[in-house]
């Protein structure tokens, strides 16, 4: 049998093991963002798109280095929900967990609606809705069962995914070269003509770099993991290790041997970049493999969904600042009511996708989260450059993770998220989402705050009933 969390005092077992929480890691960053959603950002800068996604790379894996910090230090369920509320209080502690559980229960619903549509094409004689259905009955279901169902199943989509980026650039790096049968090398003609690597100008870098912002977020799963991982901080500190490595090969080679060898501005680029390239290699099967490839990324992203927004939801619970009834759990140490709540992103959007076009739910799901990944990371950063700055000497020495160049790069990546944020702003195209979001972000904010007030009245109204008990004791 597992532990019981010392960190929630509840019924959560530690069930999650080294190689599940491994492959959940290398597996959380690699999505339908990458698969489907880089055409979009190639689209839009071209051969310079490298810089955009080595820029926010870069600046996640800062984020994902101060977030290890303190995961490792403390491992807890929610992560940097209780981190927030113990560094600013239980109104930040709120507000950034009730955004990040809505962040993943709306993806859990675009996930359902996006593999839907893919496999409705493939088999027009079933709607789309009724192919959303089961995905989210299934993945709510494989969730209720047992976390240590969750994590094998995750262990084995993300195999499909890493195995498919790996033969992806094995097969490139030779087209690349020339030494792929039947191929030769295109040298740099795709990089430097068309417009050169900057066709659309420097600038079109930013605009695709908010594009590629929320691509690389999910990774952050598995600190939230942590009160169901055996052997936490260990495991926590030898996963989170590799995002650097994962990040240089997964995303930017992938996206260097696309624009290598294909133009930028080519139609089948910016809507299935992978599968433009196998086609124009004439490597057999391709488009079947790539629709596999993503239809697993999607269920992927939608299963680590309901399991990231019930943990977090799970973690507000045992902190008092989400209904108690939510941190209740199975004999087998599940939360089922917070998957259940979690799930209702889900259903809803089954709903939506009967009664109206899934053009239109896209849409609306897309511009609901926005920048609020954005919102995440900002909490993430601000949480533990606290931390660090209320730190004793001797309690630094004991950190067994750190991160590099504290401060000065801690303030940094603050500075890079607030000019993000501006980015989105200005951007036309992403102006009106970016406004809910931050709409989205303060009424949270403001539920917090609400709920701290309240929370220090009861204490202080409490206050003398206690002493006046403790004097009748004496008495």
């Amino acid at each position: 049998m597992g532990e019981t969390t010392k960190e929630s005092g509840a019924g959560l077992k530690r069930r999650l093991n080294s190689r599940q929480v491994s492959m959940i890691s290398l597996g959380g960053v690699i999505g339908a963002g990458l698969f489907v959603g880089s055409g979009s950002a190639i689209k839009t800068a071209g051969p310079g798109v490298l810089v955009a996604y080595a820029a926010v790379g870069l600046l996640v894996v800062l984020i994902m280095r101060m977030l290890t910090e303190m995961a490792v230090h403390s491992p807890d369920t929610g992560s940097f929900s209780a981190y927030a509320t113990r560094e600013f209080g239980a109104w930040a502690g709120i507000a950034v967990g009730y955004v990040y559980a809505y962040i993943w229960i709306v993806t859990a619903g675009f996930e359902a609606t996006a593999a839907a549509s893919i496999l409705s094409d493939l088999v027009p004689a079933v709607p789309p809705w009724l192919f959303a259905l089961v995905f989210v009955v299934v993945m709510t279901g494989v969730n209720l069962v047992a976390v240590g169902l969750f994590g094998e199943l995750e262990f084995w989509f993300a195999l499909v995914k890493v195995v498919t980026i790996v033969a992806f650039l094995a097969i490139g790096v030779l087209a690349v070269f020339g030494i792929l049968p039947g191929t030769s090398s295109p040298g740099l003609e795709n990089l430097t003509g068309h417009g050169g690597f900057f066709p659309s100008g420097i600038g079109s870098v930013v605009v695709a770099a908010l594009v590629v912002m929320f691509s690389y977020f999910g990774t952050e799963v598995v600190t939230v993991a942590a009160g169901e991982t055996k052997n936490a901080a260990h495991t926590l500190r030898k996963a989170m290790r590799s995002v650097v490595l994962r990040i240089l090969i997964f995303y930017i080679g992938s996206i260097a041997i696309i624009v290598t060898l294909l133009p930028s501005d080519s139609p089948a680029v910016a809507s299935a970049p992978f599968a433009a390239v196998l086609e124009h290699l004439r490597i057999p099967g391709a488009s079947a493999v790539m629709e596999i490839a993503i239809v697993t990324a999607v269920l992927s992203n939608l299963n680590s969904g309901i399991y990231a927004s019930s943990r977090m939801v799970f973690g507000l619970a045992t902190h008092q600042q989400a209904p108690r009834g939510l941190m209740r759990t199975t004999k087998r140490g599940v939360p089922h009511l917070a998957i259940l709540t979690a799930s209702c992103g889900g259903f809803v959007t089954v709903a939506a996708d009967y009664f109206l076009p899934t053009e239109t739910v896209f849409t609306f799901l897309l511009s609901s989260i926005g920048g609020m990944a954005l919102v995440v990371y900002l909490a993430i950063a601000l949480t533990q450059l606290k931390a660090r700055f209320r730190m004793t000497a001797s309690q630094t020495d004991a950190l067994q993770v750190r991160m590099w160049g504290h401060p000065v790069l801690g303030i940094v990546v603050v500075a890079a998220l607030f000019a993000v944020l501006v980015g989105f702003l200005v951007d036309p195209g992403n102006r009106g989402s970016t406004v809910m979001s931050i709409g989205v972000t303060v009424l949270a904010c403001a539920l917090g705050a609400v709920h701290q007030l309240r929370r220090r009245n009861s204490v202080r109204s409490a206050q003398p009933a206690v002493l006046a008990e403790l004097d009748a004791t004496r008495d």
